[in-house]
């Protein structure tokens, strides 16, 4: 499942689905908050976007971030 660069926004447990379809909702969305927050240079490239820890839905300026951090899932 791909995620659109353009969307206006997308969800947290979207995007965890998108990068780990084989995965159940929940552990998706666990595998990628650890993606996340162990990544100190990605994380303080999402600071100025108004991320914070917990965030469910992300802006489309934060989406722009984690796929230059991650890939496109």
């Amino acid at each position: 499942m791909a995620i659109e660069t353009k969307r206006p926004a997308c969800s947290h447990k979207e995007l965890a689905m998108a990068y780990f379809p084989d995965q159940a909702p929940s552990s998706a969305s666990r595998r990628l908050t650890a993606w996340i927050t162990r990544d100190e240079e990605l994380m303080n490239a999402l600071q100025p976007t108004g991320y914070f820890r917990g965030q469910r839905i992300y802006t489309p300026r934060q989406l722009e971030v984690l796929f230059e951090h991650l890939g496109e899932p």
